[in-house]
């Protein structure tokens, strides 16, 4: 199980069982503090009562220390897990998660009480999958960081799971609590678990929440603050600032991801004003202008006076790599960011072991395209009453090319059908949060798709959480549907996956929930200026033209994507083609080959765009096929 994991730590691999026990705990190194024997894992505490394993970095493991120290508590070594594993002893466990800042997963084994404890950190950057197998004297807990870990074990015998594949067809990833096999779960962020034998022979417990996404916002919306942008800016830089430092405490070489966008510039020029010396940064850009932002990214870079590095990928580059994306990802995954995001880990990881990213700026400040097109739709379509909205599935009456006809003679094109069937779709949303959904989401009727698959239903993923706190703009609501499940459940494990399967450590400062706690205090005008898609982000934007000048960080959102849908008609149409053999998917027994064939017969033949659904099934079909080659 441990070797399957080598590439998350390359540095050095143990284990250490207890028989009488029957628990076995075993952990791969990716050596970042305390390079010594002393930070070696499985690691016991002082007392030998306590046996921990664990990926992750403790940021604020010096302030425990001497919170230790002064309790007559002496750490020996100098890594952050002994600090930790002697917090739990010293605290309790519920307290240490509490007093603790960071990314982290990780198993820890009570000698004294036989309790198997497992918990994650609180947004959800390092994953956490566990999961009941086997039957009899075979039955086992299984838990790792990746999925292959858990299919090394000889007990493993769990099927994939119809409902989880639903939810990806609906989301494009799977969420949190489920995986793509039957009864095989990821720990939810913010979670830890306590697990007795006994509690193997059924149900296991639900996981204890020791921090809450919803009690943030709720807490920030009831003691918003109320100062200044300038005021919100400074308390903004106060509070980032430190937990950048404590980001960048590492005993090997250290850089960060840059995009030349707000939230990277912002990272960086942090990290530069707190080092002596010019700061290792990393781009990925493409040819096609539309998706290359490595030009600003060295505008940025020669400002504040980085080593910037940077690799501008051919489609050969990418191309090579999409064969390997479900080993990497271990199960259904079809964000394509996906790509770029493992070249530059790659490119970066040539130069150094530790990489900040800034993951999180668009959710907790407003960043994402989909808020302004919702907040610039319903202000139209907001005041049609809810019949003629309904109406407006007539559209939908007429196939795409019937519409392509009527409109060529105005100059339409051959996009026409697939405007006027989005539109429809948009037009038929009662509430905004409707139109995100129908806005961001990707298959409509995804459990019609998968063969005794579930429809959605409110206890399944696919629309707006029903725990959404109530605000009084929508753009709130939209940014917590984004923190809880598409942030852990697809941005924070593509760049683990990403970075992961090239040993390195990607950290992430704009998660921190020091800095999440106070962005939810922040009213909307200081996040949100007007409609356009580069209005966001306010508060960060003036704290950034502190260290860079706006002319080189201000322009429309890029995104980091590649021309996926011209690849599909081009050089990965043989690819996709064989992975969307209709005799196949047929007899796979997973998918009806119909709707899947119908849209891309329509995408190839460039009147309609199905990148978004096409992927999701493209990505799917090659996971199986790694699966089951």
């Amino acid at each position: 199980m441990a070797d399957a994991l080598r590439h998350r730590g390359p540095d050095d691999g143990r284990a250490w069982a207890d028989v009488e026990a029957g628990i076995a705990l075993a952990h791969r190194r990716l050596a970042i503090i305390d390079l010594t024997e002393a930070g070696a894992q499985p690691m016991h505490s002082a007392s030998g009562r306590l046996v921990i394993v664990y990926n992750g970095e403790i940021y604020n493991f010096r302030e425990l220390r001497r919170a230790l120290d002064r309790e007559g508590r002496p750490v020996r070594g100098g890594s952050d897990t002994a600090v930790l594993l002697e917090a739990i002893e010293a605290w309790g466990l519920e307290e240490t998660l509490h007093r603790a800042a960071g990314m982290f997963a990780f198993a820890l084994w009570d000698r004294t009480e036989r309790t198997l404890t497992l918990a994650r950190d609180r947004v959800g950057e390092k994953p956490l999958y566990f999961g009941v197998c086997g039957a009899g004297d075979a039955r086992a807990l299984l838990f790792g960081s990746e999925l292959k870990a858990l299919r090394a074990h000889p007990a493993f015998d769990r099927p994939l799971d119809r409902r989880a594949l639903s939810a990806y067809f609906g989301l494009g990833y799977i969420p949190a609590p489920l995986s793509i096999h039957e009864h095989v779960f990821k720990l939810p962020p913010a979670t830890f678990l306590t697990l007795r034998a006994a509690d193997l022979a059924g149900p296991l417990p639900r996981p204890t929440v020791y921090w809450s996404m919803r009690a943030a916002a709720i807490a920030g919306r009831d003691d918003p603050f109320t100062g200044s942008m300038d005021e919100a800016a400074d308390e903004l830089e106060r509070i980032l600032s430190r937990v950048v430092e404590e980001q960048m405490i590492a005993d090997v070489p250290l850089g960060a991801f840059l995009s030349g966008g707000i939230d990277s510039s912002t990272v960086v020029a942090l990290m530069q004003a707190r080092s002596a010396r010019p700061v290792r940064t990393f781009t990925v850009g493409f040819g096609e202008k539309e998706f290359n932002e490595a030009e600003h990214a060295r505008a940025v870079a020669r400002h504040l006076g980085t080593a910037h590095t940077d690799l501008t990928a051919t489609p050969d580059d990418a191309l090579r790599l999409i064969p390997d994306l479900p080993r990497i990802w271990d199960e259904p995954f079809a964000d394509y960011s996906a790509i770029p995001t493992h070249l530059v880990a790659a490119l970066t990881r040539r130069h150094v072991t530790v990489s900040l990213s800034a993951d999180g700026g668009d959710e907790f400040f407003a960043g994402y395209r989909s808020y302004f097109w919702v907040r610039a739709l319903w202000r139209r379509i907001g005041a049609l009453p809810a019949p003629a909205r309904r109406a407006f599935a007539l559209l939908k009456l007429l196939p795409p090319r019937a519409w392509d006809a009527l409109g060529a003679p105005f100059g339409g094109g051959r996009r026409t059908g697939h405007r006027v069937h989005l539109l429809a779709e948009v037009l038929r949303a009662q509430t905004p949060e409707e139109l995100f959904v129908r806005l961001t989401g990707h298959w409509r009727k995804p459990g019609a798709l998968v063969l005794g698959g579930e429809a959605p239903d409110p206890s399944m993923p696919y629309a707006f959480p029903d725990e959404t706190p109530a605000f009084d703009h929508y753009i709130p609501r939209l940014q917590y549907c984004d923190s809880v499940r598409y942030l852990p459940d697809d941005i924070l494990a593509k760049v683990d996956r990403a970075a992961m399967a090239v040993s390195l450590e990607s950290r992430a400062p704009l998660i921190d929930h020091r800095v999440v706690e106070f962005a939810w205090r922040l009213p909307l005008n200081l996040k949100v200026a007007g409609d356009a898609d580069n209005d966001g982000k306010q508060v960060l934007r003036r704290l950034l033209y502190r260290h860079v000048p706006r002319e080189l960080v201000d322009r429309p959102k890029m995104g980091f994507t590649v021309p996926l849908a011209d690849w599909l008609r081009g050089p990965l149409r043989d690819w996709a083609e064989d992975l969307l053999d209709e005799r196949r998917l047929r007899e796979d027994g997973f998918l009806r080959p119909t709707p899947i064939l119908t849209r891309w017969r329509e995408h190839v033949s460039g009147g309609r765009d199905w990148k978004h659904v096409l992927w999701d099934v493209l990505m799917f079909q090659a996971w199986l096929r790694h699966q089951r080659p």
